[in-house]
């Protein structure tokens, strides 16, 4: 088809109805606005494109993101940066895609099905952007590449025998810091960098909160200090170092995870297929069993939505059981 003074649009149809169908809207979105021929997308290639989204997309998230987002797009450039914007198909995202599975990533491995559905989300937010603020592509051909299903996540958590284990086996290493940082990841959810990243400036001991300044989704978070938690806090806060402002700084002065002293701390307290993201599985699942809503999981763990949260639901639904169980029992008779 062709309108005065805009270039002509071609696509091929098996059938005439959907051709005009198709001419029809086409004409309707030139008319609105709405329909971009392309002059961008056949002038600019992907990796110009990134390296704009780099300069004022990207300052908009947090380093943590940022870094994430960057790798990712820096392989998307390696492998189709020389093409045009117009000339960046779904056969091609998909092709390398499929190379990225084989083992063509940047770490040199097969990519896991949740590793790729992470990198095919970056493309398709540059994409996204590029089509819908700066009208350099008229459509996102990576929303038409399937992302392959993810496995369920992992849900591996201690037991309360497993638990006094672990921390006696944590109280007796030679690291001072293993300790308190097991308790505070466990009596809080907090991921492993997030409690790396406690600062003492964060912490408020009177009012029992933490805030973390970083986190996985690159907004502010709260925690709740309580109990052991807090105590465990104001006893390091009592012989803090006035050097560093981390409340978990090592022997050369810079925050880190205990990692060799946690290996230890597993193996003596003979506790198998055990991760230190665990934890945080540990700290949500005794939370649902103790009756929280997937609501007030979500909330504590700091997930924007319910669907992270959905595998705890069947930990709820056993503690639910339970308390409609007592109330007939003792209501009905």
């Amino acid at each position: 088809m062709r309108l005065k003074g805009q270039p002509p649009q071609t696509a091929t149809f098996t059938r005439k109805t959907d051709a005009l169908l198709w001419a029809q809207r086409v004409e309707a979105d030139i008319r609105a606005g709405r329909h971009f021929p392309g002059n961008e997308a056949r002038k600019r290639t992907l990796a110009e494109l990134i390296e704009r989204y780099r300069r004022e997309v990207l300052p908009q998230y947090g380093r943590r993101e940022q870094k994430q987002r960057s790798s990712k797009l820096a392989w998307w450039s390696s492998k189709l940066g020389t093409r045009l914007l117009s000339d960046l198909t779904p056969a091609a995202i998909s092709e390398a895609k499929t190379r990225l599975a084989g083992g063509e990533g940047p770490s040199g491995k097969p990519a896991s099905p949740a590793t790729q559905v992470r990198y095919l989300a970056a493309l398709r937010h540059v994409l996204a952007i590029a089509k819908r603020e700066w009208q350099w592509v008229g459509d996102n051909p990576a929303q038409q590449v399937r992302a392959p299903r993810e496995p369920r996540g992992r849900l591996r958590y201690l037991s309360e025998e497993e638990r006094d284990r672990l921390l006696e086996a944590c109280k007796a290493s030679d690291d001072p810091r293993l300790y308190p940082f097991v308790i505070v990841a466990l009596g809080t959810g907090a991921r492993r960098g997030e409690v790396v990243g406690l600062r003492w400036r964060d912490i408020d001991l009177q009012r029992g909160t933490a805030t973390l300044q970083e986190t996985k989704n690159s907004e502010r978070r709260t925690l709740v200090l309580a109990g052991r938690v807090l105590e465990v806090l104001r006893e390091l806060g009592a012989v803090r170092r006035i050097d560093t402002d981390e409340v978990f700084t090592g022997r050369h002065g810079i925050a880190a995870f205990p990692r060799k002293p946690w290996d230890a701390a597993l193996k003596r307290a003979k506790i198998e297929d055990f991760h230190f993201h665990d934890l945080r599985h540990t700290f949500a699942s005794h939370l649902a069993m103790s009756g929280a809503t997937l609501a007030e999981l979500a909330e504590a763990l700091g997930h924007k939505t319910l669907a992270m949260v959905k595998r705890y639901a069947h930990l709820s639904e056993q503690h639910t059981s339970h308390v409609v169980g007592r109330y007939v029992e003792r209501f009905l008779g």
